[in-house]
C-alpha cells in the first residue's frame, strides 16, 4: 500500500530560530510554529493554538536564522517525523515536522529581522510592488519597447 506523508502549515514563530551545525558543516535550525483554529465549543466560537516543532536544514535554515525572529508570520512544507529515544529507561517519542520548503509571509517590515519577507502583505501602503519588478535602470523607454 502507498503513503503519503506531507504537511503546510501556516502560523506565527514562538521563538527565535536556534541554528546550529553539524560537524559535517550542513546548517540546522530549529523552530517553533504556533497555528491558531478556530473551533465550536457548544454555541461560543474558540480559539484553539497548536504548538508544532519545526527542523529546518542547509540554507534554508540559514535564511530563517537571518530574517525571522519571534512572532513572524510563515508558512511551512515538509514531512511528518517521528523521533525516538530513551532516556533513564524511559522510553520517550515527539512527532515533528522536517520542512522542505518555507515561505516567508508578511511584507518588508512584518516580523522578520530587517528582512524582506517573500509574500505580499495585507497592508498594501507599507510595500510598493514597483520595487520588486523595476529594471536595475530605471523603467524602460518607450521606445525600447520591441512591440
Amino acid at each position: 500500500m502507498a503513503s503519503f506523508n506531507r504537511v503546510i502549515l501556516v502560523g506565527n514563530l514562538t521563538r527565535d530560530p536556534e541554528l546550529r551545525y553539524i560537524p559535517s558543516g550542513t546548517a540546522v535550525s530549529d523552530i517553533g510554529l504556533a497555528v491558531n483554529d478556530r473551533v465550536k465549543k457548544g454555541d461560543q466560537w474558540v480559539d484553539e493554538t497548536t504548538f508544532v516543532d519545526i527542523t529546518l536544514w542547509g540554507r534554508t535554515a540559514e535564511i530563517a536564522n537571518e530574517y525571522l525572529s519571534k512572532g513572524a508570520p510563515v508558512l511551512i512544507e515538509g514531512r511528518l517525523k517521528l523521533d525516538r529515544w530513551e532516556k533513564e529507561g524511559q522510553k520517550h517519542s515527539k512527532l515533528k515536522v522536517v520542512c522542505d520548503k518555507m515561505q516567508m509571509l508578511g511584507g518588508k517590515d512584518g516580523g522578520g529581522r530587517g528582512g524582506r519577507g517573500g509574500g505580499g502583505s495585507s497592508d498594501q501602503s507599507s510595500y510598493d510592488e514597483s520595487e520588486q519588478y523595476m529594471p536595475a535602470g530605471g523603467p524602460p523607454l518607450n521606445d525600447d519597447i520591441p512591440f
